[in-house]
């Protein structure tokens, strides 16, 4: 296994009209864009504060049909969570690699902090956060290669989610309904996986986030393998059923995707989809990235 494969295993808006943006990175502005795109995530909601309450992170597992075994997922209730109240979800999908634990963090920084810190600051609503098992196969439990046959695995997560997760989601907590309660993002395979999840079920995900998202979207190769790709460029594109916000994001010295998530936001842009672009100056595949695209994204939400 090669540097870049262990790096990669170590992975893991308030109008409900389009919102849209220049498309434009700016590589040398750090503050605030006219799309309101803050390219870094200011530094205090990375880390933990002693003043702040935060959420509760539950592992439990589901029965997927899909995949026909019980399959791993943790939870994060926001603070004071209550049956009385409904709440909309975001879903975080890990790396190639990964697994429900790649993007929870080390309890002192990570995703579930920063949010607890944007909720805490009136920064973002209240909201449960879904941290699920992204690679879905029956034969096989864990990816074992970048290859065409592991990768199908991660794109059939799609259905595991859509007739799996969300109905034990639906069932077991309290949650608002709808596609404008409801939003997918990912980082690397995650990243790729929830564009096409936005593609296949805009009736589902009224807000899909982007961040440094592995080649194979469209017909393409890398490093690792020639991708025959999970649509063709003019199919990534919508009809009548758009999400409210697709944003996507990369690091602009990304060695391990390289310039694919560039080419998605050109293909998108070339399809009229409209969406949110900025690349993070002298990010590599991970943070600042990751907390960049998170902070962005969540900010927007619901």
């Amino acid at each position: 296994m090669d540097d870049i494969q262990k790096k990669m295993m170590a992975e893991g808006v308030s109008s409900k009209k389009p919102v849209t943006g220049e498309g434009n990175s700016y590589p040398e502005h750090v503050g605030e864009r006219e799309d309101g795109i803050q390219i870094f995530c200011p530094e205090d909601l990375l880390v933990k504060n002693p003043k702040t309450t935060y959420g509760r992170l539950i592992h439990t597992t589901y029965y997927s049909k899909t995949c026909e075994k019980e399959r791993g997922v943790n939870i994060l209730l926001p603070a004071g969570y209550t049956e009385e109240k409904k709440y909309p979800v975001l879903y975080v999908l890990h790396g190639i690699f990964g697994d429900e634990y790649s993007m929870v963090g080390d309890g002192k920084s990570g995703i579930p902090v920063t949010i607890g810190n944007m909720i805490n600051n009136g920064l973002a609503k209240e909201m449960i956060v879904v941290f699920p098992y992204m690679y879905a196969s029956k034969t096989q439990d864990k990816c074992t290669a970048i290859d065409v046959e592991n990768v199908l695995a991660y794109d059939n997560f799609v259905n595991d989610l859509a007739e799996d997760l969300m109905p034990f989601m639906a069932e077991h907590y309290s949650l608002a309904e709808g596609k404008e309660n409801t939003a997918v993002a990912g980082f690397s395979m995650g990243g790729r996986e929830a564009l096409a999840i936005g593609i296949l079920r805009p009736d589902l995900f009224g807000y899909v986030g982007s961040i440094a998202a592995a080649p194979g979207l469209v017909p393409g190769k890398d490093w690792a393998m020639e991708h025959p790709g999970q649509f063709r460029e003019e199919q990534l594109s919508y009809k009548n059923d758009t999400p409210f916000l697709i944003m996507v994001c990369c690091g602009d010295s990304d060695k391990t995707v390289g310039t694919f998530p560039h080419s998605y936001h050109k293909i998108l842009t070339k399809n009229g989809v409209e969406h949110i672009w900025w690349e993070i100056p002298g990010s590599d595949h991970g943070d600042p990235a990751i907390s960049s695209g998170i902070y962005n994204f969540v900010k927007f939400l619901f």
